[in-house]
């Protein structure tokens, strides 16, 4: 036994200096200039005048102007009518595909991952093809069904209104998502209890089911008021043209000519402290317990069934899906075939030159491509490390202040695109790091916004895999370090390789940011895309939009799939 214990000390002498602190301590420190130093300078200018003196005055012009409380006021409707429509559509329909017998509901919740894929700002240029007043194919169809004037149409997408439609419908599936996350998880015993003692399937659905869900719902809500507040592509796209900002919209137009940063930063530290509030309030709400189950094991829920209503559910399901999928890819489709995208593709004017003029005539493509490519496999790559080092030390708690570290990487969560953007132009126009101009500047931003996503699944990860491995590898002699890349790692490649996948495509999708810090040597595909919307050039926005939507897509994909082989490693339960 003296043998046994003593080489372990042996082993550890031998292996000399670990340098596993000082390096984890090293992404400590990166993880604090991504996210404190946008921030910090933010705060500085929002409360300094041109001179640099102290000052609110930029708050007081905010509050007293006209120009900025109506952008304003205009958010908090639009993100409460936003919240309201998606939890009215989400609930019925997380119930429908949780609950029920309602016929294709795998193929239902497949359909609502197609929303997630598409960027609101795509899906509200498709909308711009579909109920364009004069050009809307939907227009169109109209005046040519009723015989109504050329001047009259049905819908008018550039109108808040329209804002307020398309936003719901690139919000509902995050609503959807968790109502029928919620749903699944709950077990069907006090249903059960309550069929057994008479009642029916439509009051134990009012009485019992509904309140179990409710707290997902409130969740639900939230989320869809934080997304319709921060959102940037589809109030540009859509209500500028309309003649009203928003939050988002006002905060880019300040930093048009003439520019106004220190009224953008005011307006932007709001905003910012909102979603903190907003997000704190989900994670109440979700953190919550108001039902436990006490027992073994859990009963599976009894679906309710519809009877003839069946094919009416599945209708109503479709309808709603035609919204934010269906119409718009179909619109998009069209485009890229047309000779005119307002036009319906026929045999007489199909065509395939607007692919030819995006691949080999359009001569932003090339650059755009590549800046996109280039920025997705690095911030994907560096995201990743990032993430797989941070989990690693809260998960272990490998350092003194891991809990710091951990409030750090899901911080970002609650910096909106648009204000990052801000942060990070205010950051590096300045020496010592004037890195505006350049790709890293879009790099630091990208790999910031993905940071909470790939913190969260990696720490997830980790508490799935039992730490006696790296116990037994750190007695023989190996550093932390050693232990995470040679131990750890190769048992969590599946989520690794998940998780990269997922910032990628986070990279091909991010518009907010990217239009506060893109130049033209710097463009990328999203900003691109809403280059050409401003010129009008649909059919070569469509072409890019398809292209964008096949490779996120297939991404998706391929992260889902490997995120369910990779869900539960083998060594579990060692």
């Amino acid at each position: 036994m003296t043998i046994a214990a003593s080489a372990p000390r042996v082993s550890r002498r031998s292996f000399g200096f670990d340098p596993s602190k000082p390096i984890l301590l090293l992404f400590a420190a990166i993880l604090c200039v991504l996210i404190i130093l946008p921030i910090s300078w933010l705060a500085y200018y929002a409360f300094t005048d041109a001179k640099g003196a102290f000052t609110v005055n930029n708050f007081q012009r905010l509050v007293a102007d006209a120009a900025f409380l109506d952008p304003l006021l205009t958010t908090f409707m639009l993100a409460t009518l936003s919240a309201f429509i998606c939890c009215a559509v989400a609930a019925p329909m997380g119930w429908l595909v949780s609950r029920t017998d309602m016929p294709l509901r795998r193929t239902v919740r497949l359909l609502v991952t197609a929303s997630f894929v598409t960027p609101p700002f795509l899906g509200a240029i498709a909308w711009e093809l579909l109920a364009a007043p004069n050009s809307g194919l939907l227009n169109q169809l109209f005046r040519e069904l009723t015989g109504a004037a050329p001047d009259e149409h049905l819908l008018n997408i550039y109108s808040f209104s329209g804002l307020v439609f398309v936003i719901s419908c690139y919000t509902f599936p995050y609503v959807f998502v968790l109502i029928a996350n919620a749903l699944d998880r709950t077990p069907g015993d006090l249903e059960d209890a309550s069929a057994m003692l008479g009642a029916g399937a439509w009051y134990t659905a009012r009485r019992i089911t509904v309140p179990l869900a409710l707290p997902a719902v409130v969740a639900g809500a939230l989320v869809a008021f934080l997304q319709a507040m921060t959102l940037f592509g589809s109030p540009a796209i859509l209500a500028m043209p309309a003649g009203f900002h928003t939050m988002t919209t006002k905060i880019w137009s300040l930093f048009q000519f003439p520019p106004k940063p220190e009224l953008a930063a005011a307006a932007s530290l709001p905003l910012l402290l909102l979603t903190v509030l907003l997000l704190r309030g989900q994670s109440m709400v979700l953190g919550r317990r108001g039902y436990s189950v006490v027992g073994g094991k859990n009963s599976e829920p009894r679906l309710v069934r519809l009877g003839r209503y069946r094919w009416l559910a599945i209708a109503l399901a479709m309808i709603v899906l035609a919204c934010p999928v269906f119409l718009p890819y179909f619109a998009l489709l069209n485009a890229t075939f047309s000779k005119v995208a307002s036009h319906l593709v026929s045999v007489s004017n199909f065509t395939l030159q607007n692919l030819h003029f995006v691949f080999f005539e359009l001569s932003a493509t090339d650059l755009v491509l590549r800046n996109t490519f280039i920025l997705g496999v690095l911030a994907a790559t560096i995201g990743t490390m990032i993430a797989l080092v941070i989990s690693y030390v809260t998960a272990r708690r490998a350092v003194t202040g891991h809990a710091v570290l951990g409030f750090l990487a899901t911080a970002p969560i609650a910096i909106p695109g648009i204000v990052l953007g801000v942060g990070l132009f205010f950051s590096y126009t300045r020496p010592p790091f004037v890195l505006y101009g350049t790709l890293w500047i879009l790099l630091i931003a990208y790999v910031t916004l993905a940071m909470p996503a790939a913190y969260q699944q990696m720490q997830s990860a980790f508490r799935a895999v039992h730490p006696e491995l790296e116990d037994a590898s750190r007695i023989l002699g190996a550093s932390r370090l050693r232990a995470l890349w040679q131990i750890t790692a190769p048992l969590l490649r599946t989520n690794v390789v998940a998780v990269w996948c997922f910032i990628f495509v986070g990279v091909i999708r991010e518009l907010s940011a990217a239009i506060m810090l893109f130049t033209s040597q710097t463009k990328v595909l999203s900003v691109l895309i809403y280059d050409l919307n401003e010129s009008g050039d649909l059919a070569a926005i469509s072409v890019l939009g398809l292209c964008m939507l096949i490779i996120t897509s297939l991404i998706v994909l391929l992260a889902n799939k490997l995120t369910k082989l990779g869900g539960r490693p083998a060594t579990a339960g060692i």
